[in-house]
């Protein structure tokens, strides 16, 4: 590949990872990728069957990744934890976009204080939203015909037999261990909850009720602000997915429940399954896809430096394809939650 910049995606070999590079390779067919992971073998599989992509091994506790110093990339993407925040500094001091998925809302204090301290140095693309910010641009794309919207509340379930890699396991217990509260905007406020408050019922596309709680998730100050809704809520449940109970694979399943009023101030509200028969793992890729593609500059204009969220850098409709493109569909839910 000599010395043509690649996206170096730290994680490569992951499923998140080397679902991204698939999507983009797909987009994209000439556009250079570097698979990054521990074990070169296996990063070599992922590149072979990319094409046009090359495979490196790193190592996150050193500053230079242990990359080949003759590298040369277009962008990072953390697709797993950047716990040293090696890769972001890499990017940093490169110039170059950068993208994570990994911190959750509990861990992205280290990664918006290093963009805030050199703010003109990269654009940082903070993605560690439920499936990389793709039900945040599904829950605006049915919000687009409301005037006001009052209330959003998002249900997940997660099946257990889909929580992803190692990697994807090793987030949800740090998560876990960070808060076991839930965070919600209530009457226009940030509000911390737990215990009683926070558990609920989750219901499944099939009429099946799972036990959940209400959890700290960037979905929802992103839905809040981009919106103005005073109150947002985002419940997960981990169980059996409707296409398990099926006999058929884990399904991903998210419900999007909105109410508000239409412009003429008449009272409208909007009930929705966004699920894949394929799990989460479809639209995690999408959602670090889709953000690259916009970091690069391959759609839409070139991004600035600064710390970005997903629904401030992609357009719902456009994402909204990408996803049927993916095998995700929507289906209508029953009003009541």
């Amino acid at each position: 590949m000599g010395q043509s910049e690649s996206v170096l995606i730290l994680g490569g070999t992951g499923q998140a990872g080397a679902g991204a590079a698939a999507l983009l390779r797909q987009w994209h067919p000439a556009l250079p990728l570097t698979i990054a992971g521990r074990d070169l073998e296996r990063a070599q599989r992922v590149a072979d069957e990319l094409g046009a992509a090359t495979a490196v091994t790193t190592d996150l506790r050193r500053s230079d990744l242990g990359l080949p110093a003759d590298l040369h990339c277009s962008a990072v993407v953390a697709a797993l934890w950047d716990d040293h925040l090696h890769g972001l500094r890499y990017a940093q001091h490169r110039g170059l976009p950068y993208l994570s998925i990994s911190s959750g809302l509990t861990d992205i204090a280290p990664e918006v204080v290093a963009g805030a301290q050199r703010a003109g140095a990269a654009p940082i693309l903070v993605a560690s939203h439920y499936c990389a910010g793709t039900v945040v641009l599904a829950a605006l794309h049915s919000a687009r015909q409301f005037d006001r919207v009052h209330t959003i509340r998002i249900s997940a379930v997660l099946d257990e037999l889909d929580t992803g890699g190692p990697a994807g396991v090793a987030d949800l217990q740090r998560w876990s261990t960070a808060t076991s509260a839930g965070m919600v905007r209530r009457d226009g406020v940030f509000t911390w909850i737990n215990g009683p408050d926070a558990q609920t019922d989750v219901r499944s596309t099939d009429g099946t009720v799972l036990p959940g709680q209400s959890i700290a998730i960037l979905d929802v100050p992103s839905l809040a602000l981009a919106t103005d809704a005073p109150n947002v809520r985002f419940d997960f449940a981990v169980g059996e997915s409707a296409g398990r109970r099926r006999g058929e694979p884990a399904s991903f399943e998210v419900r999007i429940d909105i109410e508000g009023a239409d412009r003429g101030g008449v009272p409208i509200s909007t009930s929705s399954y966004l699920a894949h028969p394929a799990g989460q793992r479809p639209l995690t890729a999408l959602g670090i896809a889709l953000g690259i593609e916009r970091l690069l500059g391959l759609r839409g204009d070139a991004v600035t430096p600064g710390i970005h969220t997903p629904e401030a850098l992609l357009d719902p409709a456009y994402a909204v394809e990408r996803m049927a493109e993916t095998g995700a569909v929507f289906i209508d839910a029953p009003g009541d939650s």
